[in-house]
């Protein structure tokens, strides 16, 4: 048989493999789908009402200020149109490229044929001037409430990013220059993925963002040496194998958040904030919470603040011997330990002697870009589903959070997975960012409605164990730290919030990059600097306008303002003889039916 013979065969023989897997996959993609139940509209996007009033405002924008309007549909139409005529010119006089390209620059466009081929710039072309019109006439809507018009921004945004080219076979040609590279094989692969995505969340899809199998929680991450020594049904108590031969005196515990698991502060020994802190010569215990189902129903921020936060000092003041201890709360966290705080000042109990903040909010008068989904018509869904389940699926969050960042989080991994057909990549955070928890029911609603929603902590009070608990309550030396672009708790909140405590002696640190990278951010990478300053914590503009920024890690700043409150040194603790668990324990990798997508 000839070469081209015998390669021909080979495709055609390829082909139909290829055949029979897509017929495989499209069957299993059919019965993936078919598990997939009903979703509560009001939790898919805000209410058709935003809409309205966005249309209500055009047309009185158009009555009062009709130039205006001419003026935005005049320039786009004169661009798009100028740039079909130079298209069709190339196109006339014979040249197979692309007109002069003055588009701003997108990561998304990287490759060179979005500004070389036709075909490709033309759309990409078309596609920015759209999108800049489009915001462009949001922006001018002066007849718009602006915190409606600040939820118009960002889900016009969403529209906006969803119909990018890129995100269309046709209309990308990465994927199309690799399908045609591996004979459709890419393709094949992409199909692979999509149904795994899909058959793993019942009929949901959520793209998968890093490789499952690559990592295994006390395998190679989460695997600093400890073990649990006490349980009850909120939480488990890690307390950590001491590294050095003295310790501070004063324990430190860290409460993490609860929508999401501890070992965001564990990943691997290059960046453990836990690892570090131990080698700094403190006796460490870190809060690692159980991930609850419709059992949890009953379960509200009073709870978190007795069985969780107050039994965990209890206990480790009760493993230690002494009567203070110091206290790290991370976002929700550190919300709820601002309360717990102010818990503690109205009985009188000095148990914390300091707290330090991971990018707490405790003021909630400025959502930041969380707010878009604060808003009743989202709230309601969130209450009518936590009532009728009993909590609150981690899918919620896990998607709501991914859209904050969309291009990043959904519509770049879909493109790698299911258009190019690549595996997800082995990356830790990324894994962890998938491993969400879920919410109890009651715990959730009193969170929204009372604390984000009405600012009662703030305002007139937030209503707890027969107490009324406000911001000024907190009492506590304190350091804050907050990161300057955290996408969920903005630096700006939550220097408002720490402002309004009672402390006398507070300190604020402002980190370089977001909420997880700005925390997570050790001294050997030297990679994010801060900010610090000696203003009086009142106004942030003015903080920042007098701080001065230090290269490299937060860390070894705060871990000097804790040492000063952490007592002498004494011989280190060991770990008890006799113990629940070894680290990082049991709930953390415990996966309940009720945090599925069902």
């Amino acid at each position: 048989m000839a070469t081209s013979e015998y390669e021909n065969s080979e495709n055609l023989d390829a082909l139909n493999a290829n055949l029979v897997r897509i017929e495989a996959l499209t069957q299993r993609l059919i019965a993936a789908f078919a598990k997939k139940q009903p979703q509560r509209s009001d939790l898919q996007a805000p209410d058709a009402s935003l809409y309205l009033k966005a249309a209500s405002a055009y047309w009185t924008d158009m009555v009062q200020n009709p130039s205006k309007i001419l003026e935005q549909q005049v320039e786009y139409w004169g661009k798009t149109l100028k740039h079909f005529v130079e298209a069709q010119e190339a196109l006339r006089a014979g040249q197979l490229t692309a007109p002069e390209d003055a588009t701003r620059d997108d990561k998304r466009f990287s490759n060179p044929l979005w500004k070389t081929h036709p075909y490709f710039n033309y759309i990409k072309q078309q596609y920015l001037m759209s999108s800049d019109a489009i915001e462009k006439a949001i922006a001018d809507l002066d007849a718009m409430d602006p915190r409606e018009k600040k939820r118009l921004e960002y889900f016009g945004k969403q529209i906006i990013d969803m119909m990018a080219p890129t995100n269309f076979l046709g209309t990308n040609p990465d994927a199309l220059m690799k399908a045609v590279e591996t004979e459709g094989e890419s393709l094949v692969k992409g199909l692979e993925n999509l149904v795994r995505d899909i058959e793993a969340n019942n009929g949901e899809l959520l793209v998968t963002l890093s490789d499952r199998d690559a990592f295994k929680v006390g395998g190679n991450i989460g695997m600093t040496e400890g073990a649990v020594v006490f349980r009850n049904r909120m939480f488990e108590l890690i307390q950590y194998k001491p590294l050095t031969e003295q310790v501070h005196e004063t324990p430190l515990l860290i409460f993490p958040p609860w929508i999401n698991k501890f070992y965001i502060l564990d990943l691997k020994p290059q960046n453990s904030l836990i690892k570090w802190v131990v080698e700094q010569g403190y006796t460490l215990f870190v809060v690692s919470w159980v991930n609850p189902g419709a059992e949890y129903a009953d379960v509200g921020m009073d709870t978190y603040v007795e069985e969780g936060f107050l039994a965990a000092i209890d206990k480790v003041k009760e493993i230690c011997g002494v009567k203070t201890i110091n206290t790290i709360g991370y976002c929700i966290a550190g919300t709820t330990l601002s309360l717990t705080l102010s818990l503690l000042h109205k009985r009188k109990d000095k148990s914390v002697k300091s707290a330090t903040f991971f990018t707490a909010l405790t003021d909630f008068s400025d959502q930041g870009e969380t707010g878009v989904f604060l808003e009743n018509d989202f709230v309601d869904g969130i209450e009518a589903e936590a009532r009728e389940k009993g909590y609150l699926k981690s899918y919620f969050m896990t998607k709501t959070f991914s859209y904050l960042r969309s291009n990043d989080l959904i519509y770049a991994p879909a493109i790698r997975s299911y258009m190019l057909g690549e595996a997800p990549p082995a990356f830790d955070l990324l894994y962890w960012n998938g491993d969400g928890s879920n919410l109890p029911g009651r715990m959730t609603i009193e969170y929204l409605r009372g604390l984000c929603q009405d600012n009662d902590f703030c305002e007139d009070g937030f209503q707890i164990l027969g107490e009324t608990l406000k911001v000024s309550d907190v009492k506590v030396p304190l350091c804050s730290i907050a990161c300057e672009t955290d996408h969920i708790a903005a630096w700006k909140s939550c220097f408002r919030g720490v402002a309004q405590m009672g402390s006398t002696n507070k300190t604020f640190i402002l980190s370089e990059s977001g909420h997880i990278a700005g925390i997570v951010n050790p001294p050997s990478k030297k990679k994010y600097g801060h900010y610090t300053s000696d203003a009086p914590i009142e106004d942030p503009d003015t903080w920042k306008a007098d701080a001065e920024y230090h290269e490299g890690s937060w860390w070894p700043r705060w871990e000097e303002w804790l040492r000063a409150r952490s007592g002498k040194m004494i011989a280190a603790r060991p770990l008890p003889d006799s113990v629940l668990a070894a680290a990082p324990g049991t709930y953390v990798v415990a996966n309940p039916n009720a945090g599925s997508t069902a």
